[in-house]
């Protein structure tokens, strides 16, 4: 049976250590290809021109989380709300060979896949930290340019709301496509990275969704399914 190898020296994904490079540093030194800063403000602009009709264009600003943004922002907001996209859903569908993998074991974080509904948190920024806050976050989600940032309609009590989110890009060669969960629950439950162990991102991001009344039944059944792979682990051990 398979059990987690023993973690390397953790980063903490934070605020600060985003603003600082040290994810930035941490990947470049994993020979991962990251985007450049112009590359980054590029990415961001193109974002903000294309901006649907309904937003002020010197206004707020919505993103909407679906992953461990939902626990671990690491950016300022004015608001935030629960909400619901349709077209997308959650999937673990990106080799992280770093964050929380390794190269010889790489673990699998989420993307939206076409298809189906997902539930979130949709975050406000608001207009005069708009350009600071969007950096962090593309510093973070857009580190090599595996997501494709879009614009989507969040649907949520007070009203829908357009936000940006980031969809898997299915050309980029970390994509791992539409794995088996049984697959998916092997490497869930083993790989270790940079950023702590699989698992937690797992277990962290569906409890998070289930104490805001948000739960994902897809994500319940893997960490169920993970629980009991680590728990057979300890008794064979």
């Amino acid at each position: 049976m398979d059990e987690p190898s023993p973690p390397p020296e953790a980063i903490e994904l934070t605020r600060e250590s985003i603003q600082a490079g040290t994810v930035i540093s941490m990947a470049s030194a994993g020979g991962m290809r990251i985007l450049s800063d112009e590359e980054r403000a590029a990415s961001i602009a193109e974002m903000l021109a294309t901006r649907p009709k309904s937003i002020d264009r010197t206004g707020d600003l919505w993103l909407f989380g679906y992953g461990s943004l939902i626990w671990n922002p690491a950016f300022h907001f004015a608001e935030r709300r629960k909400g619901r996209i349709h077209g997308w859903h959650r999937r673990f569908c990106l080799w992280t060979p770093l964050g929380r993998g390794s190269p010889d074991q790489p673990g699998l974080v989420l993307g939206l896949e076409r298809g189906g509904a997902c539930t979130g948190m949709a975050f406000r920024m608001a207009s005069d930290q708009v350009a600071c806050e969007l950096d962090i976050v593309w510093r973070r989600e857009m580190l090599s340019g595996a997501y494709r940032p879009r614009w989507v309609r969040v649907a949520t009590s007070d009203g829908p709301v357009d936000a940006i989110t980031f969809t898997i890009d299915p050309a980029n060669p970390r994509y791992a496509g539409r794995l088996a969960e049984d697959e998916i629950v092997r490497v869930v439950a083993t790989a270790v990275g940079r950023l702590g162990p699989c698992t937690d991102y797992l277990f962290k991001t569906a409890e998070a969704l289930a104490g805001l009344g948000l739960e994902d039944r897809t994500l319940q059944r893997l960490k169920r399914r993970v629980e009991a792979r680590l728990a057979q682990a300890a008794d064979c051990a």
